[in-house]
């Protein structure tokens, strides 16, 4: 499984269950940290009330800042580390709370994670899986919070390659045609926006940093869209934060195809990628 959040691009960073992700501190912290021997990340304290004056330096979803961040094996990362991401996911900086002050650094990232449908990757393999499927996907993706899902635009469930599949000619589509169609609707957001953007307010380039009054202006879809949409929101139990997460999908969707309005088709496509739960 792959799922990805949004933002900006700009080179490739990627973490393994070692790294320390908002902030590096000393052994003395109050937030959390990682050793230096492989462990995976280890909570510290409670809060992140900091109890010494040492000087916290950027982590890595800082130094990823307008970039990705590949977070692999995603549920194996402590929970006190992924509910970390929240704040940052959201408002594009990370701030750290010390004891005499506060530090924020700028996060503004894509966060892309791979994870395993379970302990054993086998979910979808009878013949593999272990006897305490489907609880045990059920178990191993709790480790990963509703909030933090919540926060996540895409969900692709990656199926493994089989050994036939290795022999089989390229796709015709190639990378490079997919990065020119992706750098044509950038150039369509860059556009929109440097029109939208008032003076004296912070420069948008993406959908991903639209929000609010602007948000709906940009994405409001067509009548059968917005249709969908509500009804989906009802049913899925869409959180407000999910409802706008679909619209920015949906408009960067509209964006890929060329289109100037967000029809129902985008929405649906939009709603295919949030979360199914697994029960």
């Amino acid at each position: 499984m792959m799922v990805g959040a949004k933002s900006r691009s700009k080179p490739v960073g990627f973490f393994g269950v070692n790294s320390k992700l908002v902030g590096k501190f000393g052994s003395h912290s109050r937030i959390f940290w990682c050793s230096d021997d492989g462990k995976l990340p280890m909570p510290v304290g409670k809060d992140g009330v900091f109890d010494s004056g040492v000087r916290a330096k950027p982590g890595e979803i800082s130094l990823a800042h307008q970039g990705v961040l590949f977070l692999d094996e995603l549920p194996e990362f402590a929970r006190p580390t992924l509910e970390a991401l929240r704040q940052p996911l959201e408002t594009g900086r990370a701030t750290v709370a010390r004891a005499n002050g506060h530090v924020t650094y700028p996060a503004r990232v894509q966060l892309v994670a791979a994870m395993n449908p379970c302990r054993c990757g086998h979910l979808d393999d009878p013949a593999q899986a272990c006897g305490r499927a489907p609880k045990c996907a059920a178990d191993y993706q709790s480790k990963i919070s509703g909030p933090l899902f919540d926060r996540i635009d895409l969900h692709v469930d990656v199926p493994a390659v089989k050994a036939s599949d290795l022999s089989l000619p390229p796709p015709r589509e190639t990378s490079a045609i997919v990065a020119a169609r992706v750098a044509r609707a950038r150039g369509i957001q860059a556009a929109r926006y440097a029109a939208l953007t008032k003076p004296g307010h912070p420069t948008i380039r993406t959908n991903a940093e639209a929000d609010g009054e602007l948000l709906e202006k940009v994405a409001a879809p067509e009548a059968p869209g917005r249709a969908l949409l509500t009804e989906a929101a009802d049913r899925l139990r869409l959180s407000a934060r999910g409802y706008h997460r679909v619209l920015r999908v949906a408009r960067t969707l509209a964006d890929m195809e060329g289109s100037d309005t967000v029809r129902r088709v985008h929405i649906a496509e939009a709603l295919s990628y949030r979360r199914v739960v697994v029960r």
